[in-house]
């Protein structure tokens, strides 16, 4: 697949001033201080909260807008033996969110279940389907995580059937909010939460800090729900910073020394080194593992491993996760060809300034892959659409600068449901619909998006020498972690380098090339590097031609070893370069 060609553009530098002497007070190389400063992060004290996050520095849950309204319900709820549901999306936020809840109630009461909505029957958010449900079996409370807070109609059936509702959602709200008893959400108007980029996951947890503070449960005992939080902000792809990254620290540690039973599983199954998990394993081995429960069979899944007490069943539900993935890959890399196919020969509903593909008989659990796979080929705003329960349904990507939520929400007068974020979202609409959907996105995209958001660009934070990669840099550079979007892993840029004479091709189709670089002027000092999806340049290299090169620093666990290598993010040849 064909990938458009990326722009590199170096970062300017902070204030000299600063950087020198942040620089001298903490004796690093003044690339690591630009870093830093470049995070906001400007003296001796920042960079020591910087580099040791600590737990107290998380905010006051009862900071959140009905947090305390939450957790008087619950409270009640728990003392007098209501039924408790604990309601989430099907994706990894939602089941993760569903996992940690679920395990902190059931600590206090028996008579909570939890409930993952099917996919394919009954779609995203609250269903009427699981309210029947919940009024059948006697429930009297439902908390619903990483969905709610649109379903205005299904929180008034569910006040009908004698139920209370409490949301806990990160998604934005619309003017009008559910009547629900308390709706948990950062990003609610009135809320002056001083963080409103939490997870779905992360709202729930800090319902449950929230419920400890309140009732005197030592923050300790919350310290094992960790490592499921950290898997859903690294999924999810919230911003690095603030609590996130505090709670994805300390979530990395528990992971890495004490996972919970059905994680430890899914580490095993990803094939990753224990104790050594990153949060880029996270998002590319174990996130997608866990979605693919969704996906291809049931979320309910994915809460089974999640809250599993025995090896042996987390094992066994982890290889049945496993095998959904498969056959998820397997789906995935045929509708991605499909679709390719169509914009190609012009079988698409749209390709000038969006493209908009459509097959009804598409798996409805893929087509949000499927679209990032369109965004990485053709780099322009992307929906994937396919067609489940009657309606038309589909996901939605953005491409670096281009509200796409935004132009999904001025076609909501022919929507029947819609939802997501600035670079992601899903939608529903009758099939009647369809063309007039196509037409009004492909004009509104037009009348905002410039031409600069449709060059992908790779933002270079340095120029380095391979002489300044010290073991000392690299021993600095790890403690950037956790890496995330707001907290990336900086990208370099080094220019004029060779490979050492024993590049090769590596990996299925040999797709990937494994190189030792080094620069004419130091030939000696030699660096391992991997470029995954670059055999392109292989002839190039291999002729011992120049190239220029941005990546990242990233230490490689294999056997039992660790070594520093760089992961190129792109390269270039050295007559073809402009900046």
């Amino acid at each position: 697949m064909s990938q458009t060609e990326r722009k590199w553009i170096v970062r300017e530098p902070s204030d000299p001033e600063m950087v020198s002497t942040l620089a001298a007070e903490l004796g690093v190389d003044k690339v690591l201080a630009e870093l830093l400063v470049s995070r906001g992060v400007k003296t001796f004290a920042e960079a020591r909260s910087f580099f040791r996050p600590s737990l107290e520095n998380l905010h006051d849950p009862f900071l959140m807008k009905d947090m305390d309204l939450a957790v008087e319900r619950l409270h009640r709820a728990i003392t007098t033996g209501e039924k408790i549901l604990v309601y989430g999306d099907y994706d990894v936020d939602g089941t993760t969110a569903v996992a940690l809840v679920y395990s902190f109630i059931k600590r206090f009461s028996q008579k909570v279940e939890y409930y993952i909505p099917d996919r394919y029957d009954e779609g995203y958010g609250l269903s009427y389907k699981a309210l029947d449900w919940a009024g059948d079996n006697g429930i009297s409370l439902i908390i619903t995580l990483d969905c709610g807070i649109k379903a205005i109609e299904k929180v008034d059936y569910a006040s009908s059937k004698g139920m209370d509702v409490i949301i806990c959602d990160h998604h934005l709200p619309e003017s009008e909010l559910p009547k629900a008893v308390a709706v948990l959400d950062p990003k609610r108007e009135d809320c002056h939460y001083p963080f409103d980029d939490l997870c779905g996951c992360g709202v729930g947890f800090k319902l449950v800090q929230a419920y400890s503070d309140r009732f005197g449960i030592p923050f300790e005992e919350l310290e094992p729900l960790l490592d499921l939080l950290v898997v859903s902000i690294a999924s999810d792809l919230v911003t690095m910073v603030d609590e996130n990254r505090v709670l994805s620290y300390f979530g990395l540690k528990r992971l890495n020394e004490t996972p919970r039973k059905g994680l430890l599983a899914m580490i095993g199954l990803s094939k990753l080194d224990p104790g050594h998990v990153t949060i880029d394993d996270i998002v590319f081995k174990i996130g997608p593992r866990i979605n693919a429960a969704g996906r291809m069979e049931s979320g309910r899944l994915a809460v089974e491993l999640l809250t599993a007490t025995d090896d042996k069943a987390a094992l066994a539900i982890g290889a049945k996760i496993n095998d959904n993935n498969n056959e998820r890959k397997s789906i995935d890399r045929e509708i991605t060809q499909e679709a390719l196919e169509m914009v190609l020969d012009g079988r698409a509903l749209a390709t000038r300034n969006v493209t908009i593909v459509y097959n009804p008989t598409w798996n409805k659990g893929v087509v949000g892959i499927v679209a990032s796979r369109l965004v990485e080929a053709y780099y322009k705003p992307t929906v994937v659409l396919t067609k489940s329960n009657g309606f038309i349904t589909g996901s939605a990507r953005s491409v670096q600068g281009f509200d796409l939520y935004q132009s999904i929400e001025s076609c909501s007068d022919i929507l029947e449901n819609f939802g997501g974020h600035v670079y992601a979202a899903g939608l529903t609409l009758k099939e009647e619909h369809l063309q007039e959907f196509c037409t009004r996105m492909d004009a509104f995209v037009e009348g905002k998006i410039t031409p600069e958001m449709l060059v992908p660009v790779i933002e270079v934070d340095s120029r380095l020498d391979f002489s300044q990669i010290t073991p000392k840099f690299f021993r600095l550079l790890k403690q950037f972690q956790p890496f995330g979007p707001g907290n990336a892993n900086p990208v370099f840029l080094t220019e004029n380098v060779y490979d050492a004479g024993s590049g090769r091709k590596v990996g299925a189709g040999g797709l990937h090339l494994k190189l030792d670089l080094m620069q004419e002027s130091q030939p000696y000092h030699q660096i391992p590097a991997i470029a995954f999806n670059m055999p392109e340049f292989y002839e190039y290299i291999k002729a011992g031609n120049p190239v220029d090169v941005c990546y990242s620093i990233v230490e490689n666990f294999y056997r039992g070893s660790s070594s520093m290598q760089l992961r190129l993010r792109d390269m270039k040849e050295r007559s073809e370069l402009s900046f």
